[in-house]
Parts: C-alpha cells; sequence; structure tokens
C-alpha cells in the first residue's frame, strides 16, 4: 500500500508540474491575455451574438490581425497564386509565339 500512495503522488506531482509549465507557457505567449480581451469583448456586447464561437473567432487575434482576416489572406493569396500560374502560362505561349513570327518575317 505505501509503494501504490508514493507512485500515486509521484504521478499527482507530475501532473501538476505539465499543468504549470503549459500555464507558464500560454501566459508568456500571450494566450491568456487575448483570450481575456475577447471575452471582455463579448461580455460588454449590448446585443449578445447567436454564435459565441464565431464571434471569439472573429475577434482573436494573431499579430494584430483577426482570424477572419487570416482566413480572408489565405482565400486572396491562394486567388493570386492561381492568377500568377494562368499569367506565366500567358507569358510562355507569347514567348513561343516570338521565335515563329521572327521566323516568318525573315523569309
Amino acid at each position: 500500500m505505501h509503494t501504490y500512495i508514493h507512485t500515486h503522488t509521484h504521478k499527482m506531482d507530475t501532473i501538476d508540474q505539465k499543468k504549470s509549465e503549459f500555464r507558464n507557457y500560454i501566459e508568456s505567449n500571450g494566450v491568456i491575455d487575448s483570450f481575456t480581451k475577447v471575452m471582455i469583448s463579448l461580455y460588454e456586447e449590448a446585443e449578445k451574438p447567436q454564435n459565441p464561437l464565431e464571434f471569439i473567432q472573429q475577434h482573436l487575434s494573431v499579430d494584430g490581425r483577426s482570424l477572419s482576416d487570416i482566413e480572408a489572406l489565405k482565400k486572396e493569396n491562394d486567388e493570386l497564386k492561381a492568377q500568377n500560374e494562368e499569367l506565366m502560362a500567358q507569358v510562355e505561349e507569347l514567348k513561343a509565339k516570338i521565335p515563329s513570327e521572327e521566323n516568318t518575317e525573315e523569309s
């Protein structure tokens, strides 16, 4: 029985240590402050949103940008990449036509 108590106590100490390390980690990286600000903002809303989770996602910021801003930027980036690929394909087509037009003019 003494061994069980000692082992159980050691496991609890390890769990407490891991909890403490995690708490320090999220605190030192501003996670707690960010969550607190968003929760206060939600609390202070005159008209409570129907979907509080969506409100939190929209107002939670990363480097000063909300998650919705980041999603919009990702979408825009994907669209611009696709547009760039199309334009690069057009450039290659035009480059391929240039030598053949020069050869036609020389004849």
